[in-house]
């Protein structure tokens, strides 16, 4: 299961890497925090942190973008600044 986590991790940084350009220009971020049954655990940074678009480039955006070419993917949940 360990291998396939660390596996399923390596897609979702590059998928993350790959959209990570179109955040920056809006000023924003995304920092990838765990992947744990299924569930991608992120943290939006810069203008996305705070951003009334959030949501959005969240669910249409990150969440779209990881579960469209990973199919292990299910969800995208943003933890937020601890």
């Amino acid at each position: 299961m360990e291998k396939e986590n660390n596996d399923v991790e390596k897609k979702i940084i590059g998928v993350l890497d790959k959209i990570r350009p179109y955040l920056e220009n809006d000023g924003g971020n995304v920092l990838f925090n765990r992947y744990e049954n299924g569930v991608v655990y992120v943290t939006l940074i810069g203008a996305c942190s705070d951003c009334p678009m959030a949501d959005d480039t969240l669910s249409e955006g990150i969440e779209l973008a990881l579960t469209s070419e990973i199919p292990e993917v299910i969800k995208v949940v943003n933890e937020g600044i601890e």
